[in-house]
């Protein structure tokens, strides 16, 4: 306690110096405690200032009179009570201004029936890398309200950081499964999880699709999410837009696949991710970093934004690590963390009384936020030790000169034994004494529905996406020509059998590694997926037969183009039905090759390495397909089998190579004749049977389901769980 005491005076002694008369500025400079009285006037600082004493009789009255009332308007869903006072000073300054439709009519605004949630002893361990587990959230008590913005703050550090983000997970049971909860948690002042709908949990890096506008993407997110009619969803869609502001950029495309269209900055990025989640009317809001990325500008109207949306009723949650003075005045409640204690829960000015309490007040050139993170983060004392011999004007390096474990633990100790510990016993009891209304969990859209909704989103986005659809289109038909400028004019002798043999593998071998093109939309696509999937919005299934239809035209379209160049310039046999052999074939081929990125893509998910695989893949098929060396004289086992019957290379060749030659005759002298099938039995193994080529188109397409199948597997038990292969190389660059 005297190392405590000794560690305190030094801190509140070097914060007065810098807060010294001589060098105060004018407090109407800045932005800090709200003052008493009316909400227009601007908010004022005050260094270190004199907090009054609180006497908890009006404490209680005041949470009674503005959560309680005596009734059951506790836990009233559609009401939007005004946040209960800690202290006298801020009295006036959480309720929320009216707020007035954009379009400056007289409609009201739409209501948002929010919820409240109270956790009592929550304890959230995780299996660390020793044997133990490790504590990201100690005991932690709290509560949010209807109408009002919690944010969760500690220091940016990776064990913070995921301490920080499992507090909001926890309440919508999107903890790993190397995670285990203990304690209470009530919604509504019954034991439950928050249902499907009645929440929205937005990522701190959220994937949008930047080749639709705001309003299309929003619209297929609500028929993803929304059951009903389109005119329904249409008018949440408009509600959502209006909520987070986006009236003027509704019609803008989003950006990302455009070089010719600039599209939407950080911050209004940031909104449509929120809005996204918006369509579902939720109760309750959770967003991880709302300020992520953004410059101040844009953070000081994302946050206006917000605020207007918790006025309407909806219960927000954040989760942050900096602000702005202004940004830190909109908060209604703050729970500051730390190694997942918790050193503060209540409203924002009291944080400030509470620090000013513990011997650490503010000084007046600093934003709270800032002060309060300066406090408990140890990497301060890192800079400190570098910084020890420097000095600033004052001769002292401004009040950086303690020990952050000794503030940690003040901070702590004041906390518990604090009015405001009490506080949040007390309004924990008042929320959980008596159940109120249950969250219904909200349909969900059907399986055929959301199919249908994928299938055409990948329509449209191909549609416009030049750089990964048409470039590989480009790219496709300008690769047939250079290798129908090599093989053309070879003839239908005997002696041009061996040239077309290898101009059909070039075709099949070259055309199969192009598409490599298409690995950064595929690895897009599943980004896509896992953002909707992390809130249920889609599922394995359905991505994977939404994204399978969806590919089906555009591929079509790449192989009947390049078939019909290679087919005419090489000068394949003149036969329509073999030409629409030729056509089919190939375009299993890429069927099958589509299928073998995607899985591969969903293993490692990163394009270096995809490439690096996929190039590695088709080499080795290449090889064993039957081309460098006669397919029975491959070596035994392992080029034989599985590599030669695993490579898709095969079943395409063999079955185009009886397609072209299966029925031809050539003439040797004037009296002889060699079928086509002894003809190329020298180059190629093929069958003697007609019907082999069908049987190679089956493989084919199986082939092309049975890699889906692997990537539905990857998707529903390995992308979603953390145990796909690509962890065993990268699971220290994914904890970062």
């Amino acid at each position: 306690m005297e190392e405590i005491q000794s560690q305190s005076d030094l801190y509140r002694s070097s914060s007065s110096s810098a807060s010294s008369p001589t060098s105060r500025v004018p407090s109407s400079h800045f932005f800090y405690v709200r003052k008493p009285g009316s909400l227009t006037q601007p908010i004022s600082f005050e260094d270190s200032p004199e907090w009054e004493d609180t006497d908890d009789a009006d404490v209680r009255m005041d949470e009674e009179a503005n959560i309680g009332g005596g009734g059951d308007s506790i836990n009233d869903a559609t009401a939007t009570p005004i946040s209960p006072s800690l202290s006298k000073i801020n009295s006036g300054s959480m309720t929320s201004p009216p707020v007035v439709p954009e379009g400056g009519g007289g409609n009201a605004v739409r209501k948002i029936a929010g919820a409240s949630i109270a956790w009592k002893n929550l304890t959230v361990t995780m299996k660390g890398k020793r044997r133990y587990s490790d504590k990201v959230v100690k005991s932690s008590n709290g509560y949010v309200l209807p109408g009002t913005m919690t944010v969760i703050m500690g220091p940016a550090k990776s064990w913070e950081v995921y301490s920080i983000e499992s507090t909001c997970c926890l309440f919508i049971g999107r903890l790993p499964p190397s995670a285990k909860m203990y304690g209470e948690v009530f919604v509504n002042g019954s034991k439950s999880h928050v249902p499907y709908g009645s929440y929205g949990y937005v990522e701190r890096e959220t994937q949008l699709i930047g080749s639709l506008t705001v309003r299309e993407f929003l619209y297929y997110s609500a028929l993803l999410q929304l059951q009903g009619f389109l005119c329904q969803k249409r008018s949440v869609v408009e509600d959502a837009i209006q909520a987070m502001s986006l009236s003027d950029y509704s019609n803008k495309l989003i950006g990302g696949g455009h070089c010719y269209m600039k599209g939407l900055r950080s911050g209004e990025r940031r909104r449509v991710s929120i809005a996204r989640e918006l369509v579902m009317r939720p109760h309750i809001l959770f967003i991880d970093e709302p300020l992520y990325h953004l410059d101040s500008v844009s953070t000081l109207l994302m946050m206006v934004t917000l605020k207007k949306l918790a006025s309407m009723g909806c219960t927000l949650v954040f989760t942050i690590y900096q602000s702005s003075t202004e940004v830190f005045g909109l908060f209604d409640r703050i729970c500051l963390l730390s190694n997942g204690n918790t050193l503060f829960f209540g409203e924002t000015l009291a944080c400030l009384q509470h620090f000013s309490n513990a011997g650490f007040p503010c000084p007046i050139m600093q934003s709270p936020s800032d002060h309060f993170l300066r406090a408990i983060n140890t990497d301060f004392d890192r800079i400190i030790a570098m910084c020890k011999n420097w000095q600033d004007d004052n001769g002292d390096f401004s009040a950086v000169n303690m020990d952050t474990a000794v503030a940690i633990r003040t901070l702590e100790a004041t906390y518990k034994s604090s009015a405001d510990a009490a506080s949040v016993e007390t309004m924990i009891f008042k929320l959980t004494e008596r159940e109120g209304s249950q969250l219904k969990s909200k349909g969900k859209a059907g399986a055929a529905t959301r199919v249908a909704v994928l299938t055409w989103r990948s329509l449209l986005v191909m549609s416009r996406e030049w750089k990964y659809y048409w470039l590989r289109l480009i790219l496709y038909l300008i690769l047939t020509l250079f290798i129908g400028t090599l093989y053309s004019g070879l003839g239908h002798s005997l002696s041009s059998v061996a040239a077309r043999v290898a101009a059909v593998f070039v075709f099949v071998s070259f055309a199969s590694l192009l598409g490599i093109a298409g690995i950064p939309s595929l690895l897009k696509e599943i980004k896509i997926y896992r953002s909707e999937a992390s809130n249920q919005h889609s599922g394995a299934f359905v991505f994977i037969l939404g994204q399978f239809l969806g590919s089906i035209p555009f591929l079509f379209l790449i192989s009947i183009s390049s078939s019909l160049v290679f087919y005419f310039m090489v000068g394949l046999r003149d036969d329509f039905g073999l030409l629409m052999y030729f056509v089919l074939n190939f375009f299993m081929c890429l069927l099958v090759n589509e299928g073998l990125m995607l899985s591969i893509a969903c293993v490692w998910r990163d394009v270096y390495w995809t490439t690096l695989s996929l190039i590695s893949v088709h080499v080795i098929m290449m090889l064993a397909a039957g081309h460098f060396r006669i397919r029975y004289a491959l070596p035994k086992p392992l080029w034989t089998y599985p590599l030669a019957y695993i490579s898709f290379h095969t079943y395409s060749i063999q079955g185009l190579l009886e397609n072209e030659y299966i029925g031809e005759v050539f003439s040797v002298g004037e009296v002889r004749s060699i079928s086509g099938y002894k003809a190329i039995g020298g180059y190629y193994q093929i069958a003697a049977d007609a019907n082999s080529k069908w049987r190679n188109m089956l493989v084919l397409l199986a082939m092309a389901f049975g890699y889906r199948l692997i990537v539905y597997v990857l998707l529903r038990f390995g992308l979603n769980k953390n145990v796909s292969g690509r962890l065993l190389l990268c699971h220290r660059k994914n904890n970062s």
